[in-house]
């Protein structure tokens, strides 16, 4: 998540959609809502300031047995 703006983000949400057949397994540096389908993914706790210009990650694994790269991403604040 990377905050192009010249404002200060407080919080974002990552909504994505996994490839049929994977589900989501862990993930770090963020929530989420769901596991397949439509996924929410929201800022955790440490990491939901955003300065203008400043950035952060977060990260997952799935299962299943396709490895396509998840369709339908798109970044917000709140």
């Amino acid at each position: 998540m990377a905050n192009n703006g010249s404002a200060a983000l407080n919080g974002w949400t990552v909504h994505l959609t996994p490839a049929a057949g994977q589900t989501l397994a862990s993930i770090w540096s963020g929530t989420n809502t769901g596991t397949s389908g439509a996924v929410t993914v929201r800022n955790a706790a440490y990491n939901g300031s955003l300065g203008a210009s400043a950035s952060t990650t977060f990260g997952f694994t799935a299962t299943g047995s396709n490895n396509t790269a998840p369709s339908d991403v798109s970044c917000t604040s709140p």
